[in-house]
């Protein structure tokens, strides 16, 4: 099993910075890609930033330049860097880690999620 916590979520004003870290412990598969997710109230869960253990990355086009996802594949830790925040930036965050067990041709993939942390953009 793996367990993933969040930190770095806050209050923050809009046009400000904040940084979100989450680390992954306890792992039973091995991890090829964490990413960060958000969901705001009344809204679908979306894609923020994602980054696999080669170091490619995508981002939700919304957040293409102002939030830059990076990763310690030792520690196991995923980190995104926000700046330039808006109020419509306001929302939980999710850490996700992807993880794949393989058993002789049986390929499994998992889905880990943190608990959430809560970002608030507001003046």
């Amino acid at each position: 099993q793996v367990q993933l916590v969040e930190s770095g979520g806050g209050l923050v004003q809009p046009g400000g910075s904040l940084r979100l870290s989450c680390a992954a412990s306890g792992s039973a598969v091995s991890i090829y890609a964490m990413g960060w997710y958000r969901q705001a109230p009344g809204k679908q869960r979306e894609l923020v930033a994602r980054i696999t253990n080669s170091g490619s990355t995508n981002y939700a086009d919304s957040m293409k330049g102002r939030f830059t996802i990076s990763r310690d594949n030792a520690k196991n830790t995923v980190y995104l860097q926000m700046n330039s925040l808006k109020p419509e930036d306001t929302a939980v965050y999710y850490c996700n880690a992807e993880g794949i067990k393989v058993v002789e041709t049986d390929v499994r993939k998992y889905d880990y999620w943190g608990q959430g942390t809560q970002v608030t953009v507001s003046s």
